[in-house]
């Protein structure tokens, strides 16, 4: 009886989805025909080169979308986005829109482990003794997993153990670490919506840093331990004095919602900020968001005029509705006001790569005495608008950039994000292109820092902190 209800839940819900045209391949084409008529970089990746190759590869996986169910898209789709290596493209599913148990059934072939919770926390106790230090129970927000060494020498695979159970199901494997010279590696971690993605992991004591995939902390020895909720990594700005001489400011993102914050932290810091001789900015995991969230930290850089590359819009009739027209809430009249104009501007060049945004200079009418020096930490989740930030702040004399290459976010920026007619599919792409990537292209390559931190060292702020130069 179970499983006939089960069949006529899932009945409905598919009958649902090919009435809203969810046949795969209608939607992988409306997506190819989208990102070859309004993705700024199209030209840019798409060379006489590899054309070829690419109208080839297109064509095979629409021959396999044209006998494929609407599920089977997901992979498609970004199987071929995957081809244009931008950070800025994405492709996924919206789960609210669709029957708990049609998402079930649609992740229930992802590879699985034969252990159970039962017979796992058996092995751990049996061999608490001989057990690698990464073996054990692991926590993140509604994850509990599993870390247990492969077959394979010095693998590890994470499983579930407990989760949502709508997307992430017991034994599913949600990441697969290697061990090398002591130190772990990911090999690959699954995102919520089972994206395979490949995060730079840094472990420390009881705690796995997945870097935006969160914090994973270890549950104590011998403990059956409930689990409790982890608060997700707080992306609000922070300050701190770490010394007589050194203050830090933490950045986790940019989005325009924290730009009030940012401004106030700052202002609310002055007189620190006026006698601080070392000031620290922590921009690792910085995502980007708004270029206006850092307005305020330019005059504690400044000490020479600053050049700002101007960008040009692929100004077709979609960018521009979805992406220009869009009244968004988090910003304020004034920019309301700039944004209006712009689409002017747009209409008036259907079709161009426009020139949107002109080169200028940023000048400030003195060089602040303190701080003295700024050292800035990155890493390779410094994405976007966080690196533009960078761009700008690499030109003062003050500063200095630690850590590791950023993410090579920021060539390609304005996203435009819309629902394709199967609207559980949600597609996000590039509208902008920076005139900085035709001098110094940065796509994939990231800002490269000035002092390199190596990835085992475990306090990067101590590190600059103490950093002398030779």
């Amino acid at each position: 009886m179970k499983n006939i209800i089960l069949s006529v839940l899932l009945f409905f819900s598919f009958n649902s989805l090919w009435a809203q045209n969810c046949n795969c391949s209608d939607n992988f084409r409306y997506l190819t025909n989208r990102i070859t008529k309004n993705y700024v970089g199209f030209k840019d990746k798409i060379t006489i080169k590899n054309q070829q190759q690419f109208q080839k590869f297109t064509d095979s996986l629409q021959k396999i979308a044209d006998r494929s169910n609407a599920y089977k898209c997901l992979n498609l789709g970004r199987e071929w986005l995957a081809f244009f290596k931008d950070k800025h493209i994405s492709f996924g599913m919206e789960f609210d829109k669709l029957n708990p148990d049609s998402v079930r059934h649609f992740f229930s072939m992802e590879e699985k482990t034969s252990w159970t919770e039962n017979v796992f926390k058996s092995y751990l106790a049996q061999n608490k003794e001989s057990i690698d230090s990464i073996e054990g129970i692991w926590n993140f927000g509604i994850y509990e997993v599993g870390i247990i060494k492969d077959i394979k020498p010095n693998q590890f695979i994470g499983f579930i153990l407990k989760a949502d159970s709508i997307r992430w199901m017991p034994q599913q494997i949600k990441f697969k670490l290697i061990k090398k010279d002591s130190q772990f590696q990911t090999m690959f971690f699954n995102g919520g919506d089972h994206s395979e993605q490949h995060p730079i992991l840094l472990k420390n004591g009881d705690t796995l840093n997945f870097g935006i995939f969160g914090k994973w902390i270890k549950s104590p020895k011998n403990k059956q331990q409930t689990l409790q909720p982890i608060t997700v990594n707080n992306s609000a700005p922070s300050f701190i004095i770490l010394d007589q001489k050194t203050s830090l400011i933490k950045l986790p993102s940019f989005n325009s919602k924290y730009k009030t914050q940012i401004d106030s932290l700052i202002l609310k810091n002055k007189s620190q900020l006026d006698r601080t001789e070392h000031l620290i900015l922590d921009v690792r995991d910085n995502s980007g968001g708004s270029t206006k969230c850092f307005e305020k930290l330019l005059p504690y850089l400044y000490t020479n005029p600053i050049k700002v590359d101007g960008g040009v819009v692929l100004a077709t009739d979609d960018n521009i509705r979805d992406c220009y027209e869009i009244d968004y809430p988090n910003i304020s009249k004034q920019s309301k006001i700039e944004m209006k104009n712009d689409v002017k501007k747009l209409r008036a060049h259907l079709g161009e790569h426009y020139l949107l945004y002109k080169e200028y200079r940023i000048k400030f009418s003195k060089v602040l005495k303190n701080p003295s020096r700024v050292s800035i930490i990155i890493n390779e989740n410094t994405a976007s608008s966080a690196e533009l930030f960078l761009l700008r702040a690499e030109q003062s004399k003050k500063v200095v950039l630690y850590g590791s290459n950023t993410s090579g976010a920021v060539d390609y920026g304005e996203t435009v994000l819309i629902k394709l007619p199967c609207n559980f599919y949600s597609l996000s792409y590039p509208a902008s292109k920076s005139l900085h990537s035709v001098k110094r292209p940065l796509d994939n390559v990231g800002i490269t820092p000035n002092v390199k931190i190596a990835s085992d060292t475990t306090n990067w702020v101590e590190f600059v902190r103490t950093y002398l130069f030779k």
